[in-house]
């Protein structure tokens, strides 16, 4: 008989409005009493005072605080190494840099992790892999999945819509990383976790069938940030980030490498599913409703893509991580994705 799979969830997961004032009960609670905390650049001032006081209420020590603004691998390892040995865990509070780089400093330590991100740009939050630089380049290198989310999602509304529209695109994508990990375990380069499975499809769908006025309803943003969530799980129990990342991400990864300046991640990524659904020809009408009832598409039409890069990202996407097996692996589906791109009615409003 098999053994059942042990795997890792957070302990402490706090997605509400206001949830940031109550940091300093959570951190006690899990008996955390000594803490270092990371703050994304310039967010001491936003959010330092309400987190502290928090904290202080609690009789929780803060052994060190700082703002960090490096994803450097190098900075990191320092940072880590001069963590105080008192610690008892590591709080990193803002975007995707800081996330990173305090997730990556308490794997290093063997310490719990809290995430606090004060945007939904993507899952990143809840994955257990960090994104650094790596002698220049930017590389997935292994974390922990964290011990904690804290999410306020009245800072999350306050963020710059922006922020929202990446969440939403980075959100929609599982709908075709599923499709491509099935077609992948189809050709016998990896095996499919059915469970994975289920949980990816239970957020994304959970997330396009909530209703909603606004993207900025505490219901629309809960949603949002809780599928987020569950999309780490996911990877958590597939032991890699399959379940949540496919063609789309190889797009939106080959982009960063052609563009001078790339649009987050989210963004990249939502425009990328689109096209691989089509592709796909898997649930096409439900990712374009998504886009345009959120005025994701809107928002993309003032950015100025253009469509020759994504179709230099399709042709660079294979090479990215040449050991998967995506549609985009396949020179077949790489001309359908291209015509795609110079040939639909929607992207012909929303590129140049």
């Amino acid at each position: 008989m098999g053994n059942a799979t042990s795997i890792s969830i957070p302990a402490i997961l706090k997605v509400g409005n206001g949830a940031l004032d109550s940091i300093g009960l959570y951190m006690k609670e899990a008996g955390f009493r000594q803490v270092v905390i990371y703050f994304g650049n310039g967010l001491i001032d936003l959010f330092g005072q309400k987190v502290m006081n928090s904290l202080k209420e609690q009789e929780i020590e803060v052994l060190e605080y700082r703002e960090i603004d490096t994803v450097d691998i190098d900075d990191i390892i320092k940072m880590a190494f001069s963590i105080p040995n008192k610690t008892r865990a590591v709080i990193s509070i803002g975007g995707g840099k800081v996330i990173d780089a305090g997730k990556y400093a308490a794997f290093l330590k063997n310490l719990p992790f809290v995430s606090v991100p004060t945007s939904s740009s993507s899952d990143g939050f809840s994955s257990a892999s960090a994104s650094l630089l790596v002698d220049g380049r930017r590389s997935s290198v292994p974390a922990k999945l964290a011990y904690g989310i804290v999410v306020d999602t009245d800072v999350i509304r306050t963020a710059p819509e922006k922020f929202i529209y990446s969440g939403i695109g980075d959100m929609i994508s599982k709908i075709t990383a599923i499709y491509d990990w099935v077609f992948e375990a189809g050709h016998g380069v990896s095996l499919l976790n059915d469970f994975a499975v289920m949980i990816a499809k239970k957020a994304v769908n959970s997330f396009v069938r909530t209703p909603y006025e606004s993207i900025k309803e505490e219901v629309f943003l809960k949603e949002l940030l809780d599928s987020l969530s569950m999309s780490g799980i996911a990877n958590e129990i597939a032991g890699s980030s399959a379940p949540t990342s496919g063609s789309e991400h190889l797009i939106s990864h080959a982009l960063d490498k052609i563009l001078e300046t790339p649009q987050l991640h989210g963004i990249q990524v939502g425009v990328a599913t689109y096209i691989m659904s089509i592709v796909h020809n898997h649930r096409y009408k439900r990712v374009n409703a998504v886009l345009t009832q959120t005025g994701f598409w809107d928002y993309v039409a003032t950015l100025g893509m253009k469509k020759e890069d994504f179709i230099k990202a399709i042709d660079l996407a294979p090479s990215i991580k040449p050991h998967r097996y995506t549609y985009l692996h396949e020179e077949k589906y790489r001309e359908l994705a291209k015509r795609v791109v110079l040939e639909d009615e929607i992207l012909q409003k929303v590129l140049i």
